[in-house]
């Protein structure tokens, strides 16, 4: 079999820039173009400086609309606008990294149906889609931590949960909160209780729990470093530390990245890794759970390549057999 043939639009974002990465480390594609107006004949290294002698490719102005695969790299609401003034080939598998298709409401367009695509939660769809919504990098982290629980209809209480994601989360361009000078040594709370990821979650706890009416709360913060993201979680929960952990580790049986941990998890076990990694606690009637993942990787493009894995039946796995930044 041919590799893949590959397009990127969008291509010049911290996304695009880890998606390049992979692509080029994975044995079955080829990247065919990677499309930005802005940088349009430089080369992929002068924008992506850790791709310095990995490749000599540059970025184009043009779009080979036969691709097999096209990954769209774009701000939130642009993936959308792009696809109206594009079309491509009918055999072309499309992966949105932006929120535009995630909600049921908005994931037919066009007359394609896109998949919600968490592979530990939708996988069998997945493996049959032909068009993917890349689920948000916070939305990852939070609903592994609690889709064993909804899956066993055992949220029966307020979900609380405190996360926290490195300076990447918002993009390469700049604002008041990016600059070095005021993220360094700094930290904040930002969209309480309204982040734009809420939909998804809760999109997804109704789809395993149905009867679900209790509240989400999520305050999302600002850490001082630049990737991963570290979540905590509680939730009433009536069984035992030991039921909890049968169950979780019961659902995440064949999951390929996702691994439940007996001792204490922290950051740096996943950044630079595909990997999310849970470990649980119970503190009187409350299961604690602490999630944490690569909010690039496993949250962004690590994920695209975990799904474009399956749609083309390809070892789960390939080109993501990668090593934390540990030390």
């Amino acid at each position: 079999m041919k590799n893949l043939q590959v397009g990127i639009i969008g291509g010049a974002g911290y996304t695009a820039g880890e998606l390049i990465r992979l692509l080029l480390n994975h044995s079955k594609t080829t990247i065919n173009f990677v499309y930005s107006t802005s940088n349009a004949g430089n080369k992929l290294y002068k924008v992506h400086q850790d791709l310095i002698g990995e490749t000599e490719l540059s970025f184009s102005s043009e779009i080979n609309k036969e691709i097999d695969v096209l990954f769209l790299c774009l701000g939130h609401g642009n993936s959308t606008a792009f696809l109206e003034k594009n079309t491509f080939s009918k055999h072309t598998s499309i992966i949105d990294l932006s929120n535009d298709f995630r909600l049921t409401a908005d994931k037919n367009f066009d007359g394609k149906e896109f998949v919600y695509g968490l592979p530990e939660l939708n996988k069998e769809a997945i493996v049959n889609a032909k068009y993917i919504a890349n689920p948000g990098c916070f939305a990852t982290a939070l609903q592994l931590a609690i889709l064993p629980l909804a899956a066993n209809s055992l949220l029966t209480n307020d979900v609380h949960i405190n996360a926290v994601t490195g300076a990447t989360g918002a993009g390469t361009s700049l604002s008041a909160t990016t600059h070095f000078t005021w993220r360094d040594n700094n930290f904040s709370h930002y969209k309480a209780f309204n982040h734009q990821h809420l939909g998804e979650i809760n999109q997804t706890v109704h789809q395993l729990q149905a009867n679900f009416n209790s509240e989400i709360n999520f305050m999302p913060n600002r850490g001082d470093f630049s990737r991963g993201i570290f979540a905590t979680t509680y939730t009433k929960f009536e069984g035992t530390l030991e039921e909890a952990k049968k169950i979780y580790k019961a659902y995440y049986k064949e999951a390929a990245f996702t691994v439940v941990s007996d001792d204490s998890i922290f950051l740096k076990q996943v950044v630079n890794t595909n990997k999310c990694i849970i470990q649980l606690e119970k503190h009187g009637n409350k299961l604690l759970i602490t999630s944490t993942i690569d909010n690039l990787l496993k949250g962004a493009s690590g994920q695209a390549i975990q799904n474009m894995n399956l749609m083309f039946g390809f070892e789960e796995t390939e080109g993501l057999q990668l090593k934390a930044t540990y030390f």
